[in-house]
């Protein structure tokens, strides 16, 4: 692998070695699929766990909308001649999950509807011995889910606030609370998005693709919300709306408030919420916003691995006025924020393993997040 490329990089804050083996299994394994072989055996590279990312990573390609006849085969991929079968199976599920997000990103928004991201959601978690309900516009009427709904009146399509919940260890400990922003489609409502900015604006549902959380199309119709208006939350706050096109923020604000029914050890959000983000590290880093140093460092330990980069945002209080969105965490809570903006899409010219298209982060890097807790129960 080259004297680069001995494992973890201070300065470039990753490990640069399962880097590198995720983006030499992806090309080898995309060399191969061009032969259309049915098998393609992979090398562990001395990290069975990083060559299987890259492999299933780099060979995934979104054909959902083709014809069967026009379609690259996926070739199956199997470890050639290790002992580390927990490591390869371990990085074929990070793979597989990131894989899925990246297809929920790249429907098309007419297809993938919030009810369709519903019933999607549906069918993979609750396989997985997932509870999932399914929360209509009255259920959210009657709990004043009005940040939600004000920003789902603008659409034709009926929202849905879906609620995922596994219980993998004693009810009696708090769990961890997963919030993803869900705009299936982003117009950007009446502040409106350019032509260029609703290119890729079906991958706004970004959060709830990596998290399956709150979900709802933000187009502009006759009962669309407007600036100016003001919006009474979940939690009693008043919200005045400046610019519709900042619909994210509205519905995390109420999804925040309600989480503090489950008594939750933290709270983690992920959603496409300011280009602010993209525009400072544009497709290399998540910025980060939180209140627990502790959060961080592990969400931190958790991107050296998977080579997504995050970086920190300060709240300072000189800060607070503009930075208005934790006033909705609840009181007492840690809480941590991932905006994926930047990251949404791959060029696939730095992460090799990912093709040109939706890349489906921070999935890998919220799994080996949440992986740290479950080894320490």
């Amino acid at each position: 692998m080259g004297q680069d490329c001995l494992g973890y990089n201070p300065k470039e804050e990753m490990d640069e070695q399962k880097e590198t083996i995720r983006m030499a299994a992806a090309a080898g394994a995309r060399a191969l699929q061009d032969l259309e072989l049915p098998t393609i055996y992979v090398d562990n590279f001395c990290h069975a766990e990083s060559a299987a990312e890259g492999a299933a990573m780099g060979l995934w390609v979104y054909q959902k909308d083709k014809k069967e006849s026009m379609q690259k085969p996926i070739p199956k991929i199997e470890l050639y001649d290790s002992p580390d079968w927990v490591g390869w199976q371990v990085g074929l599920q990070k793979a597989s999950a990131q894989n899925l997000a990246r297809q929920l990103m790249e429907t098309p928004a007419n297809l993938l509807t919030p009810t369709a991201f519903s019933l999607s959601a549906l069918e993979v978690l609750t396989k997985s011995g997932v509870n999932v309900e399914l929360k209509v516009r009255n259920w959210a009427k009657l709990r004043n889910f009005n940040a939600f709904l004000a920003v789902a009146n603008g659409s034709c399509q009926p929202p849905i606030f879906l609620e995922a919940s596994y219980e993998g260890c004693d009810p009696d400990i708090p769990p961890i609370v997963l919030i993803g922003k869900g705009v299936t489609f982003d117009a950007g409502g009446i502040s409106g998005k350019s032509a260029e900015d609703m290119k890729h604006t079906r991958g706004d549902m970004g959060g709830a693709a990596t998290v399956v959380a709150a979900m709802r199309a933000n187009l502009l119709g006759t009962c669309a919300y407007k600036p100016g208006e003001i919006i009474t939350a979940h939690n009693g706050k008043s919200i005045l709306v400046q610019d519709t096109s900042n619909e994210g923020r509205l519905m995390l604000a109420d999804a925040l408030s309600y989480s503090a029914i489950y008594n939750p050890k933290f709270i983690v959000d992920v959603g496409t919420l300011t280009k602010d983000v993209a525009e400072v590290f544009g497709t290399t880093a998540a910025g980060v916003f939180t209140n627990s140093d502790s959060l961080y460092d592990l969400l931190r330990i958790a991107s050296i691995h998977t080579g997504d980069r995050i970086w920190r945002f300060p709240l300072w209080e000189n800060y607070s006025e503009e930075v208005t969105g934790s006033q909705f965490v609840p009181a007492g809570r840690d809480w941590l924020h991932i905006d994926c903006c930047g990251i949404l899409r791959s060029s696939g010219r730095y992460q090799t393993y990912l093709r040109e298209g939706m890349s489906g982060r921070p999935t890998r890097t919220l799994v080996e997040f949440l992986s740290q807790f479950a080894c320490r129960e």
